[in-house]
């Protein structure tokens, strides 16, 4: 049966764009050619929703030839980064390839994966036009759309965040433009798609660059005695010129900006790149050992060694009240922490079952019960559903890495 609209990849991004687009009356298919990850949740979202998205008429589907049927494409795929630093746009090709082999005329492809500036024109446009025979622009539309989920928010939905589109030509972009309209309040045209990639590289490296450095203020304020996280309340309060990030043991999550030097090989761009990015992923990426050092730390202040002793790590996820935890950063601690011969264990109400290395880790099911009993207790996320004040009366000791715990209830970043 002939759909609306076909979104590519389950994931991240594809998942909220399908929920957008069933909740708008879009008949919506999902493609991925492995039927079970068609079945596993994702960016927050639960087997309830999708089976609220089910009954409203969605469909999960294996087989190719669905693509050709359909009116627009969204591609959803996973480009995470390669050793490079740089997007790993394996997946995309594959389905660049297979959905070329379908494409029909007048068929509008939108790509969201996270990719650099360049790659809808100089890699994606190739493999679609040499395997359809079509031509983009003329006898296709072709545009990119950057994702922008915010998983877990309560404030930003899918219908009010803006949508950028960058086209290859006019119409291309307003062809996207008529599509977006439908899911979404605002939608905000860029020159083209290299504009419009440009957004997401823009938008993750500021993400990423202020992180680093609420990370590095969060080393030196801790060696200076200085409370940060109410340095950041009151800095907070200026009106114009500040926009408050929080430190935290890590940086995870979906959106990481591609490494250092030029953004993506396609685009072929000179010039020296964004050095200030690869210094902002190496403060990023100590931040991990630097929870560590201090766990053993304040063991070893309270007469305890780091050998034998009982750690639970409070909250495995890169973001509050969801259940991703892709790029968390509490795989390295656990890690780290094992490697210093603690008995590891972890609580997290949205993670029923968390492996590190292959390995599982002991999960607690009793919160209170195991919180009294570890020796040290790390709150790595700061979920709503945790008291925090509760957890820390009955916590023998705890690292507070959120700032979250009443001022004096526990030890801080």
């Amino acid at each position: 049966m002939p759909a609306d609209l076909a979104v590519v990849g389950l994931g991240h991004d594809g998942l909220p764009l399908a929920q957008a687009a069933v909740a708008a009356g879009l008949a919506t298919v999902g493609y991925d050619p492995d039927p079970r990850r068609l079945a596993e949740p994702a960016a927050g979202r639960t087997p309830a929703d999708v089976r609220r998205m089910v009954k409203a008429g969605f469909r999960t589907v294996t087989d190719p030839a669905e693509l050709g049927r359909v009116r627009t494409v969204a591609l959803c795929v996973p480009t995470p980064l390669g050793p490079g630093g740089n997007p790993d746009l394996s997946t995309l090709a594959d389905t660049a390839r297979t959905l070329a082999a379908r494409l029909r005329p007048h068929t509008t492809v939108l790509l969201e994966s996270t990719v650099g500036p360049g790659t809808t024109e100089t890699f994606l446009r190739p493999l679609l036009e040499a395997g359809s025979g079509l031509r983009a622009g003329r006898d296709f539309h072709l545009a990119y759309s950057p994702g922008r989920v915010d998983p877990g928010s309560r404030t930003h939905d899918y219908a009010t965040t803006p949508k950028v589109i960058g086209g290859l030509t006019p119409a291309c972009t307003e062809a996207a433009a008529a599509f977006y309209g439908r899911l979404t309040e605002k939608v905000v045209r860029a020159r083209g798609p290299r504009e419009a990639e440009t957004v997401k590289l823009l938008e993750t490296t500021f993400r990423l660059v202020n992180t680093a450095l609420v990370n590095e203020m969060a080393v030196l304020c801790h060696d200076l005695g200085v409370d940060l996280w109410d340095a950041i309340r009151c800095a907070e309060t200026k009106p114009y010129g500040f926009l408050a990030f929080r430190p935290g043991p890590g940086f995870g999550g979906h959106g990481a900006p591609p490494a250092p030097g030029r953004p993506q090989p396609p685009a072929g761009a000179p010039g020296p790149g964004l050095r200030l990015t690869g210094l902002a992923r190496e403060i990023n990426d100590r931040m991990p050992g630097y929870v560590t050092r201090r766990c053993a730390a304040l063991l070893n202040e309270h007469g305890k060694s780091a050998r034998g002793a009982r750690v639970l790590l409070l909250g495995v996820t890169y973001k509050p009240d969801i259940a991703d935890v892709q790029g968390s950063p509490a795989a390295e601690i656990a890690q780290t922490l094992t490697e210093l011969g603690a008995t590891v264990g972890y609580h997290d109400p949205y993670v029923p079952v968390w492996n590190v290395q292959g390995t599982p880790v002991p999960r607690a099911d009793a919160l209170y019960e195991a919180v009294g009993e570890a020796d040290l207790t790390v709150l790595l996320q700061h979920h709503h559903t945790y008291d925090l004040q509760g957890l820390a009366a009955k916590a023998q000791l705890l690292l507070d890495t959120r700032g979250a715990t009443p001022t004096g209830a526990a030890h801080r970043l």
